[in-house]
C-alpha cells in the first residue's frame, strides 16, 4: 500500500482532523464497517464464543489502531488480531481467546495455501531403514499445526468451530490442519507430533526429527505418529 493510501486509511479509521471534514464521516464509517465485517468473517470461532456485540466493539478498536495494509481483507487481522485480543483488559478471564483467534487464522491460511501433491505412505514403504531415516519430509503447503502448553485451546476451538459436543480434557493440547481434497480438516496432535513437524519444516531428516520427538516424549509411538501424519496429508513430495 502506498504512503498516501496508508495515510488515507488511517484518517478514515482514526479521529484525525481530516476525518472531521464534511462528508468524510460517510467514508470513514463505511471503511470501519468493512473492517469489522471482515474480522467477523475471518474469526468466526471468536465471534461465536464472545457474541456479536462484544466482538464488534473489540473489532472496532482493532480497526482504529490497525488499519488494513492490504486490500485483500481475507487476510485482515491474521498477524495482529490475536495479540490485540490478548492485550485487552476485558479478556483477562478468557486466557484461551487469543489462541482461538490464532487457530481461526491458521484455518484460513490452510484454506488459501497453494496446491501440491500429497506424499503417499506407499512411496516410503520400499525404503530401507537407513534410507528412510535419511529422508527429508516436507510439510504440505496447506499443513498447519500448533501446540498450546497449558490450556485446551485446540479442543475449545474444534468444539465451537464445527458445533460438535466432543469432550476434551482441561490441559494443554495441539491440533493439525490439512486440506485433503480441497477441504480444510483438523485433528488432535500431540506435543511430540507438533515437534516432529517443526523439525521437518526446518529441514531435518526423518531420523533427526524422530530423535527430536523421543527427546520430548520417550513413550511416543513413532510408527503410529508417522502413519497418522501421512494419512492426514501432512506432507508433500519433495
Amino acid at each position: 500500500m502506498s504512503s498516501f493510501q496508508q495515510q488515507f486509511a488511517q484518517a478514515l479509521l482514526a479521529g484525525t482532523e481530516l476525518a472531521t471534514q464534511p462528508g468524510f464521516a460517510v467514508y470513514r464509517n463505511t471503511v470501519a464497517q468493512g473492517c469489522i465485517d471482515a474480522l467477523e468473517a475471518n474469526f468466526p470461532t471468536v465471534l461465536r464464543l464472545v457474541g456479536g456485540e462484544w466482538f464488534r466493539s473489540a473489532a472496532g478498536g482493532f480497526a482504529r489502531s490497525h488499519p488494513p495494509q492490504d486490500g485483500r481483507l481475507l487476510l485482515y487481522g491474521d498477524d495482529a488480531f490475536p495479540a490485540f485480543l490478548q492485550a485487552l483488559p476485558t479478556t483477562a478471564d478468557l486466557p484461551w481467546l487469543a489462541g482461538i483467534a490464532r487457530l481461526d487464522a491458521l484455518w484460513r491460511a490452510s484454506h488459501a495455501a497453494a496446491d501440491a501433491p500429497v506424499l503417499d505412505a506407499g512411496e516410503l514403504a520400499g525404503l530401507s531403514p537407513e534410507a528412510l531415516g535419511a529422508q527429508v519430509l516436507q510439510p504440505h503447503p496447506a499443513a498447519r499445526w500448533l501446540w498450546f502448553d497449558e490450556l485446551p485451546v485446540a479442543g475449545i476451538w474444534s468444539r465451537n468451530r464445527d458445533g460438535s459436543d466432543a469432550d476434551f480434557a482441561w490441559q494443554g493440547d495441539g491440533v493439525l490442519l490439512t486440506r485433503p481434497e480441497g477441504d480444510v480438516r483438523w485433528r488432535p496432535l500431540s506435543h511430540a507430533g507438533c515437534a516432529f513437524l517443526d523439525a521437518c519444516a526446518h529441514g531435518s531428516t526423518l531420523g533427526d526429527a524422530a530423535q527430536h520427538c523421543l527427546d520430548l516424549d520417550a513413550r511416543i509411538n513413532l510408527a503410529a505418529l508417522l502413519q497418522q501424519l501421512l494419512q492426514a496429508g501432512a506432507f508433500t513430495r519433495s
